[in-house]
C-alpha cells in the first residue's frame, strides 16, 4: 500500500504472488472529530503530534480530538489516520472583481483559521487576448503567515466552453473551488502600480466559520457519500478506530457506538470505546453496560476515567486515545498476542484513576468485559483484564480475551492482504499449493515466536478456479485452526476469497494433518 501523506490519497496495490507475508506490519489506529482546519472526510496520515499541528491546526478547546492525538504519540503510536468531521461549518470566499461580474473562489476546507488568498495577472498572455488569465492561489498560515501551500493555474477562461475553464480547471485543486456560473469577462489584474508589474493578493471578503458541535448523524457519516467513519472506505486497512467524545461533556452516542462496531467489524478493526460520563461507580459501568446492547468481541472498553494527577480533582478525562496508543505499542514490542499489564506499558504519569477499585469491583467489570485502569506501577496506572466486550454464545466467548480476538484479526487481515492475487489466476491445484506454502510459512514463524500452544497449527487450502474468470463464484478457500497459548479452546477460522471480497468466519472443520513448528 502506498500513502500520500497530506492530502489524503491512498492507492491499494494487491501483493505479489508468492511473496512471504509481511510479519511486520506496524499497527494503525484511525480517529475521527473535529479539527481548527484540514480536508472534511478525508483519512490523512500522520506520524507525530507534530504533523497534526501542520495539518489540522493543533488542540482545540471545543473539541476532544486534539487531546487524543497527543495522548496516542505519547503512549507509543506510531500510525494514525485522522479523519476531519464538521457540522456546518464554512470555509472562506474570495471576491475577485470581473468584467460582467465577479469571480467567486470559495476554500475547500472550512474553519475559521482557513486563511487564504489569489492574485491575478496576465503574463505571457497577448495582448489582444481579453479571455485568458494566470491565477496564483495561497493557503496562509493564521499564525505565523508564512505561505504553506500554492498552487498556479496558467491561461485560464472563464468561458463554460473553454478547454481551460476555471469551473473545471480548479477541480485539481486543494485549496479553492469556482463558484458557477463564473462571470463573463476575466477578473482584472491585481496590481498595486500603473505598469502591473508588482502583483499583490486578495483577501478572503468572508472568513470561515467552525459551525457546531458535532452530532451522531455527522460520526457515523453516509456509506454511499463517504463522509464520518466512512470516510475510512478510502484506507486499505486499519487495525483500530477511536471516536472521542463529541465535546467535553458530551459522550458519542449508542447509535454511533453500534454503528462503528458494525464498520470495524466489516473491516476487521477493533473500536476504543470510552465509558461514558455517567458510568461513575462499578456498579453504575455494568448496569450501564447490561443496558446499552453492546455486546461484541471487537469492542474494547474500560472503566474508570482518569483525571490530572496534581490539585483538586478536576473534570474526568477520557483516556481512548491513550488506550490506542498502547495497543500500538505493545503490538510493537511484544506482540498482539500478549496482554496489555506488561512493564513499560502505563498511562502517563501525570493521569490518575478518578476511581480507587476495590478487587471485588474490578473483578465484576473484567467479567463484564470492562478493562480496568488501576495501579500504580512506577507512578503509573496500568490497564488489567485484556478483556473485549463480548457477549453471548460459546463460540463467541473464545473472542472474549483480547489477545484472542487480536490475535486472530492480525492474522485473517495479513492472510486476507496477502492472497488477493489468488483469485485471478487459472491453475487451481497449483495456486492452492502456492497459496499453502505463503501460509504456512507466515504461520510458522508465529509458532516459532511462541503463539501457539505445543508450537501446533493447521493450514488447509481449496481452489474453486474456473476458466471464467468472471465467475462471482471463483474463489480460494484457506483454513486455519490453531490454540493460543494461554487459551483453553482451539481457534478454526476459514478465509473464502472471491471476486467480490474475503469472507470470514469462525468454523469446524476437521484437518488431515497437524502442523508442528
Amino acid at each position: 500500500m502506498s500513502d500520500a501523506f497530506d492530502q489524503g490519497i491512498t492507492v491499494t496495490e494487491i501483493a505479489a504472488m508468492e511473496l512471504p507475508i509481511d510479519v511486520a506490519v506496524e499497527t494503525t489506529a484511525a480517529f475521527a472529530g473535529r479539527a481548527l482546519r484540514g480536508p472534511l472526510n478525508t483519512p490523512v496520515l500522520i506520524n507525530s503530534l507534530a504533523a497534526f499541528q501542520r495539518r489540522f491546526g493543533g488542540i482545540w478547546h471545543r473539541s476532544c480530538l486534539g487531546p487524543a492525538v497527543q495522548q496516542f504519540f505519547e503512549h507509543g503510536g506510531s500510525r494514525l489516520y485522522v479523519v476531519r468531521l464538521a457540522n456546518n461549518a464554512r470555509g472562506p470566499m474570495i471576491a475577485l472583481p470581473a468584467t460582467g461580474g465577479v469571480l467567486v473562489l470559495h476554500a475547500l476546507e472550512p474553519g475559521s483559521t482557513e486563511n487564504i488568498r489569489a492574485a491575478v495577472d496576465y503574463d505571457d498572455i497577448d495582448e489582444d487576448d481579453d479571455e485568458h488569465f494566470n491565477l496564483v492561489v495561497q493557503r496562509v498560515a493564521p499564525d505565523s503567515g508564512f505561505v504553506v501551500d500554492q498552487e498556479i493555474f496558467s491561461h485560464l477562461s472563464c468561458n463554460e466552453s473553454s478547454a481551460s475553464f476555471i469551473g473545471s480547471a480548479l477541480t485539481t485543486s486543494s485549496i479553492v473551488w469556482a463558484a458557477i456560473p463564473a462571470p463573463h469577462g476575466r477578473p482584472a489584474a491585481t496590481v498595486t502600480d500603473d505598469a502591473g508589474f508588482e502583483i499583490t493578493y486578495v483577501g478572503h471578503a468572508q472568513r470561515g466559520s467552525d459551525g457546531h458541535e458535532l452530532s451522531d448523524y455527522d460520526l457515523i457519516g453516509s456509506s454511499t457519500r463517504g463522509t464520518g467513519i466512512f470516510a475510512l472506505n478510502e484506507v486499505d486497512h486499519f487495525d483500530l478506530l477511536y471516536l472521542p467524545p463529541m465535546a467535553r461533556g458530551r459522550d458519542i452516542g449508542p447509535a454511533t457506538v453500534l454503528a462503528a462496531e458494525q464498520y470495524c467489524r466489516r473491516r476487521g478493526a477493533m473500536l476504543v470505546m470510552d465509558p461514558p460520563e455517567t458510568w461513575e461507580t462499578p456498579q453504575s459501568a455494568v448496569q450501564g453496560i447490561r443496558n446499552s446492547g453492546y455486546a461484541s468481541a471487537n469492542i474494547v472498553g474500560y472503566f474508570p476515567r482518569m483525571t490530572k494527577r496534581h490539585g483538586q480533582q478536576g473534570p474526568s478525562v477520557a483516556v481512548g486515545g491513550a488506550l490506542a496508543g498502547l495497543l500500538c505499542k505493545l503490538d510493537r514490542i511484544h506482540g498482539a498476542w500478549e496482554e496489555l499489564d506488561q512493564p513499560g506499558l502505563g498511562i502517563s504519569r501525570a493521569l490518575r484513576p478518578i476511581l480507587q477499585l476495590s478487587i471485588d469491583d474490578a473483578q465484576l467489570l473484567v467479567r463484564e468485559g470492562l478493562n480496568v485502569i488501576a495501579g500504580q506501577a512506577a507512578g503509573r496506572a496500568n490497564v488489567c483484564g485484556s478483556v473485549t466486550m463480548v457477549r453471548g454464545s460459546q463460540m463467541d466467548r473464545k473472542n472474549a480475551s483480547l489477545t484472542v480476538r487480536r490475535l486472530w484479526l492480525m492474522i485473517t487481515n495479513a492472510i486476507e492482504r496477502a492472497t488477493r492475487w489468488a483469485v485471478f489466476e487459472l491453475d487451481g491445484p497449483r495456486v492452492a499449493e502456492r497459496i499453502h506454502g505463503q501460509v504456512d510459512g507466515y504461520m510458522s514463524y508465529l509458532a516459532n515466536e511462541g503463539v501457539f500452544a505445543g508450537d501446533r497449527f493447521v493450514v488447509h487450502c481449496e481452489t474453486e478456479l474456473r476458466s471464467d474468470t468472471t465467475d462471482p463464484a471463483r474463489g480460494i478457500t484457506i483454513m486455519l485452526a490453531f490454540c493460543p497459548v494461554g487459551a483453553n479452546e482451539e481457534i478454526t477460522i476459514t478465509l473464502h476469497q472471491t471476486l467480490s471480497g474475503c469472507r470470514i468466519a469462525a468454523t469446524a472443520f476437521a484437518p488431515a494433518t497437524i502442523k508442528v513448528a
